[in-house]
């Protein structure tokens, strides 16, 4: 249940951690041979530990030991042998006729290491080094610095042992507000739109007039009082204003996120892959970098000598052997057997959304929940639930959250059920084609689904915009 949960990248670093914790376990597709394989499910897994008085009359603990070894429970106890047989000492996503191949990882400098490299070429004395580097670590992902300078001087002298104060901290905060990309260091936004103006190299009258604009009429300007701007500025240009906006609304509000190394938009490493291969729908799962595994030979070749011998001390090496093969191949099971779930899951969604993965119009998509497809497979809605959690599927039309297709019915005035995601694919739609000089309120939106035969309560259309990331009305506002 814990492997199923795991989306691929960390499913990754399990396994790494799994090889890197059990020397049982190994990467590599060849096949132990079948002498050792023989004599590990005859001597190992379905032996008798025979235990006399004899040799363990002097451990008490011995005999229950032997009994606890006896009745431990394999896997081959719940599988038929056909069914073992292909995957007992080996794991893959593939089979032994598919291609083998790989995904390229390619992997740049991060955004602090570029904003490093830039503090390395600029003349600083090593005390002004030293400053930049901290305020550099204390910037976050977005690229601002969002820690009280005063604060940041006594985090100095204490971590770094360097006496500076907030003068010397902004002077050096200046210089790597000079670095790329455009706006990095600010500490709002405002400070962050002022920056990238500031550093356009042609200041034509629109810049000049941008650079005002944010420095005096933030507010009006975050709230589309574009009357009350165009007034103070004494702009009667209609055109003229719709520039200067356009050169505010241009500029990138999170620098951090351009930089080459982000890991912000286009990093998503999807589970599945959906393609459709001549009006067939074909799903895989993403193979990416995922090792085969195998039980180590050398392990095994140790526990068949190691249980010939009768005394005390190959008996505690066999245990310790066998615990670690046992713990191995249990690793190998649960990796098949989340492989199996996740596609008999994906492939009942495929099928359930088929209409939607053929032809990539929300509005095909059918209401699902969890237990539509826990019902059709036959698994419990909390495994179905594990499945949905973190995982992403690239389809012909991009990657989404496999969660994102799971969602409630409505009923349209006809009776005839949709899906809510269908709804708010009607919904953005109206309010992509709306007239941005007049936009649709919620109370209008509603007055425009009903006239399309949804009949949606106000607050609801009010949910689902929220739920789209789309401002009321006032704020969508253009000139």
């Amino acid at each position: 249940m814990k492997l199923l949960q795991l989306p691929t990248i960390a499913l990754e670093q399990r396994i790494k951690e799994e090889l890197e914790a059990n020397p049982a376990l190994e990467e590599g597709t060849e096949d132990a041979d079948d002498e050792i394989q023989e004599d590990f499910e005859d001597d190992i897994l379905d032996q008798d530990d025979e235990v006399t008085e004899d040799n363990f009359e002097e451990d008490e603990g011995g005999m229950e030991e032997a009994e606890r070894m006896d009745d431990e429970v394999t896997f081959e106890d719940y599988m038929d042998e056909e069914e073992g047989a292909d995957y007992k000492y080996e794991i893959t996503n593939a089979g032994k006729d598919d291609d083998k191949r790989e995904s390229p990882l390619t992997v740049g400098p991060g955004f602090h290491d570029v904003l490093e490299q830039q503090m390395g070429l600029r003349d600083l004395s090593d005390h002004e080094y030293k400053i930049g580097l901290y305020l550099i670590g204390c910037i976050d992902d977005d690229g601002y610095l969002r820690r009280d300078i005063d604060s940041i001087v006594d985090d100095i002298a204490f971590s770094q042992n360097l006496q500076t104060n907030v003068a010397e901290i902004e002077q050096v905060l200046k210089i790597i507000q000079t670095f790329d990309p455009a706006g990095v260091g600010a500490r709002n936004l405002q400070e962050c739109l002022l920056l990238q103006l500031e550093k356009k190299l042609t200041k034509t009258r629109e810049v000049h007039f941008a650079i005002d604009v944010v420095k005096h009429y933030m507010d009006e300007f975050s709230k589309k009082h574009y009357d009350k701007i165009a007034k103070a500025l004494e702009i009667t240009d209609e055109e003229e204003l719709k520039d200067i906006i356009a050169e505010i609304t241009h500029l990138n509000p999170k620098p951090g996120g351009s930089s080459a190394g982000s890991t912000n938009a286009g990093s998503i490493t999807p589970d599945f892959v959906i393609a459709n291969s001549e009006g067939k729908l074909e799903l895989s799962l993403n193979q990416r970098n995922m090792p085969e595994l195998k039980l180590s030979k050398d392990y095994l070749e140790m526990l068949t000598e190691y249980s010939k011998n009768k005394d005390r001390s190959s008996k505690e090496a066999t245990t310790f052997v066998k615990s670690k093969i046992e713990s191995a191949q249990w690793f190998i099971d649960a990796l098949f057997q989340r492989q199996q779930t996740l596609l008999v899951t994906m492939n009942s969604i495929m099928k359930y959304q088929e209409e939607y993965f053929m032809t990539g119009d929300e509005t095909k998509l059918k209401p699902m929940i969890l237990k539509d497809i826990a019902e059709s497979i036959g698994l419990d809605i909390s495994t179905v639930s594990r499945v949905a959690n973190s995982k992403y599927v690239t389809t012909p039309f991009g990657s989404f959250l496999l969660k994102s297709f799971f969602s409630e019915s409505l009923s349209t005035e006809s009776g005839e059920e949709v899906s809510t995601r269908e709804v708010k694919k009607i919904l953005k739609d109206c309010i992509e084609a709306e007239s941005k000089k007049k936009p649709l309120t919620d109370d209008a939106l509603m007055i425009a689904l009903k006239e399309k035969g949804y009949n949606i309560a106000r607050r609801t259309i009010a949910k689902y915009r929220e739920q789209l990331d789309i401002p009321v009305a006032r704020l969508r506002k253009e000139i």
